[in-house]
Order: C-alpha cells, then structure tokens, then sequence
C-alpha cells in the first residue's frame, strides 16, 4: 500500500490538522480521524514519509481500545470505511481512519512512567526528582521504578515543548475530583497494557494517554479514553532480550530516525535532513513489529483487500 504523507479530498471540514493526524467534521457529533505516514522527530515533520505508520497507529489504538473497554469506555465508533459518509471512502484511507465521538479534550496529558528514561530520567540525574516528586535514590537509567507513577504535562502549541507539571497543577487546572479520576485511570489501563505487553515480550517503558470528556443523555458529563492508546509513537516499547540497567535500549518506534538526525550536525530547526531509504524502512518496520508482537496480529490482516 503507497505511503500518504496528504489527506486526499474527502469532501468534509477539517478541523484540526497535526504533525502526523487530521481531524474532520463527519456530522452529528462525530469526528473523522486520519493517520498519515508523516513521522516527527525532535518536533520537526520529516519530508519522507514512512510506509504503514499510519496503518499501524490505527491498528494498534483499535486493538488496545477493545482490550481497555471493561477499564474505560473511549471515543472510538468505527475503523470501516463503510461507517465514513460516503465522500470519505477513499481507498487509500482504509486502515487508517477512526470514525469517532467528538469528546471535550482535557488540557492535560496523563503520562505513565513504569522505568526511568527520557526526560524523567535527565531530572533524576540532576536533581533526585522525577516531576520534582522525590523517588527513591541509587537508579539506574532505565531501571524500572518501585511502582508505576503518574506524572502529567500540558498540551503544548503549535511550535512549542509539553511542560511538566505536579499534579496539583493539574488539579488546579481540570479540578480535584477530575484530576483523581484520570490519575486512577490512566494508573489501572497501565498496569493491564503492562501484563498484555509482558506477555509478547515486551516492557512498557511509559506511555501518554489523551482523555476527555462527554455529555450523556441525562446531561452527566463521563470521563473517556481518547486520541490514540499505547501506540508506538505514544509509548516507549523495549524488547525484554534488550533491556539491562544502565542504558536505555533501542525503542521500537522511531529510533532510527532518531539515531540517524543525531549523527548530523543539525540544530533540530526545519527543514529536516533528507532520510535515507535504509532508515526510512528500519523505522516502518520497527513500527510493524511492534504492532505485530504486542498484539499477536498481523498487519497484513489490517482491512487487506484494499
């Protein structure tokens, strides 16, 4: 199937366009989702785009909304086609669409640390903390934590970094009793992706989770999961055979990329350095394995007769 960097014309209102997702209007309260194959490192959209990216967030944020549905209810509808008002039907978007109930986002992004690495682990060399919480001393990079902990962020703008923040900032920010909620939550789908992931070999690192909110028929406003869930881009996968403290293993993600910019002397501002075509399929097939194994399904099983 060809890579798409473009949405093609779907004959509706886009609503929001992001470095890899569009959003569009589908009527009566409902959202149209697009994964594109674009891939962003360092906050910059790459030219290239890498083959079943999009197929593989799509399918992997449809199987883990299935397995997290006695968790937490969420705001996928459909992954047909067939469900798209008929102008959406484009052949070139089967597999990568959500048909979705538009939901009231939360200004806050639900992070869940089960190890140490990434920024959480830079502030613990630093400073003992992790989102200034004191932790328990003497870790190794990428040592797993005593406990799962829950460490929110805002959602950045368009050209700017998510900030780190306590969670009495989010508190403040979607209320007390929300606040709890979304910390119990995101905590509970953790632990149960963690065993899913345990299983197939694989240790979840962290993971980012969206939530948000909507209005029930008797006016009750229910917390859902929502934007994508525990796909590569969202979470830090690691293969067991690959993990020993002391270093952060490769993720399986966009790591060759990642890799690849570092060795450059580039100062991470557009445009990006053009990818070559053995990074650019190390990457796809890193994002393929990982849905493949986490999952136990194949990609070429993802809406195959188009």
């Amino acid at each position: 199937m060809k890579p798409i960097s473009k949405v093609p014309e779907i004959g509706l209102k886009e609503v929001h366009a992001g470095k890899v997702r569009h959003l569009f209007d589908a009527g009566d309260d409902r959202l149209i989702m697009v994964a594109t194959d674009r891939l962003s490192a360092f906050d910059v959209v790459m030219a290239e785009p890498v083959p079943d990216k999009g197929r593989v967030l799509t399918a992997m944020s449809a199987f883990w909304f299935r397995e997290l549905s006695d968790v937490i209810d969420n705001h996928l509808i459909s992954t047909d086609l067939d469900a798209l008002p008929e102008s959406a039907r484009r052949p070139e978007l089967s597999g990568r669409t959500m048909l979705c109930r538009r939901v009231e986002m939360l200004p806050i992004e639900s992070i869940v640390r089960g190890y140490i690495a990434g920024s959480a682990w830079k502030e613990y060399r630093n400073n003992g903390t992790i989102h200034q919480m004191p932790v328990v001393q003497g870790l190794r990079e990428a040592e797993k934590l005593p406990e799962p902990i829950y460490t929110p962020s805002t959602k950045a703008e368009f050209g700017t970094h998510d900030e780190n923040i306590t969670f009495d900032r989010a508190a403040e920010i979607v209320g007390g009793d929300l606040a709890e909620q979304v910390r119990e939550v995101s905590l509970a789908v953790f632990r149960r992706a963690t065993v899913q992931a345990e299983s197939s070999g694989f240790l979840l690192a962290d993971t980012k989770f969206e939530f948000g909110l909507v209005t029930n028929e008797d006016g009750s406003k229910e917390l859902v999961l929502a934007d994508e869930v525990l796909t590569p881009d969202s979470s830090r996968f690691w293969a067991v055979e690959d993990w020993s403290p002391g270093a952060t293993p490769q993720g399986f993600d966009k790591q060759p990329v990642r890799d690849f910019l570092e060795s450059l002397y580039w100062d991470k501002r557009p445009p990006a350095p053009p990818l070559p075509v053995d990074v650019i399929a190390a990457t796809s097939q890193r994002y393929r394995e990982a849905y493949e194994r986490i999952t136990g399904l194949s990609l070429d099983d993802w809406y195959p007769s188009h």
